[in-house]
């Protein structure tokens, strides 16, 4: 782990990332050592930075970071954690910000083939994600609304939670973006008012078309198709969703040979 380019397990406890959590993170999918969609995180960070009035990322100095965090690694997940740094109490923010940038590698989780092949089971959560576009596409650091979601369920057979908004539109899972198919096109939700932008999600609407919309549960049970997605997992199917059974997934299974063909390329062009 890489605290401010240093190895370090700790930080402030005056941090404001700690604190308040005021700052932001990338998951990253890290194969054969070479970080997958780096440019792409990386650009969504400093967006994501500029919108809650953080400097500049140093994309140069993150460069040489995780090249040296990732060199040996293998497969593995990086995480970016960038905070405003540490301050005193109080909201306010410091005159003078030095933020806090931590690097840290986690194992590749060991998800079963058959999440990828055949589909996950899902389930719709009770918890609402909260309505504020000031804030809505940013991965910031305040999660309470995935952490309280993902806690209403520990049965394993049940692998996303499907979360809606106060107005009951479906928006996303407690940890993927979610798309459907309906006769052939497809659909996701628009993040005008909250959710995260994911950078897969990016990647999707760059390579097919897509109708950004407002939809509802009564749309998912309409659907040909489910699927949901993150830059760890890739893309999973839905095969089962409160019971409902689907079992259409053309359009999710060309997704998935479209994405890896783009990680492998990036793999061979980075070696």
């Amino acid at each position: 782990m890489l605290v401010n380019g240093e190895q370090h397990d700790t930080i402030a406890i005056m941090d404001r990332g700690f604190q308040y959590g005021d700052g932001l993170f990338e998951t990253i999918e890290v194969r054969a050592n070479q970080p997958i969609f780096l440019e792409q995180h990386l650009k969504r960070l400093n967006a994501d930075s500029k919108r809650l009035y953080l400097p500049q990322i140093d994309v140069d100095l993150l460069h040489s970071e995780i090249h040296q965090l990732c060199q040996n690694v293998g497969n593995a997940v990086l995480k970016i954690i960038i905070t405003r740094g540490s301050g005193g109490r109080g909201y306010r923010q410091p005159d003078v910000i030095q933020p806090t940038r931590i690097l840290s590698l986690y194992p590749f989780p060991d998800y079963p083939k058959s999440y990828y092949f055949d589909g996950i089971v899902a389930r719709i959560c009770k918890t609402r994600l909260g309505l504020n576009p000031d804030l809505a596409g940013i991965k910031h650091l305040n999660r309470l609304e995935q952490v309280m979601a993902r806690a209403e369920w520990n049965d394993a057979a049940i692998q996303e939670g499907i979360m809606l908004d106060f107005n009951g539109r479906v928006i996303e899972g407690t940890m993927t973006n979610l798309f459907y198919v309906k006769n052939c096109q497809v659909f996701t939700a628009s993040l005008n008012l909250c959710g995260i932008a994911g950078v897969l999600r990016g990647w999707i609407l760059e390579q097919i078309p897509v109708m950004e919309h407002d939809f509802f549960i009564h749309d998912l049970s309409a659907a040909d198709e489910i699927f949901v997605c993150n830059s760890v997992i890739g893309i999973w199917g839905i095969r089962e969703l409160n019971g409902q059974i689907y079992s259409a997934n053309k359009i999710t299974q060309n997704l998935q040979l479209m994405l890896e063909s783009e990680k492998q390329k990036q793999v061979t062009y980075a070696s």
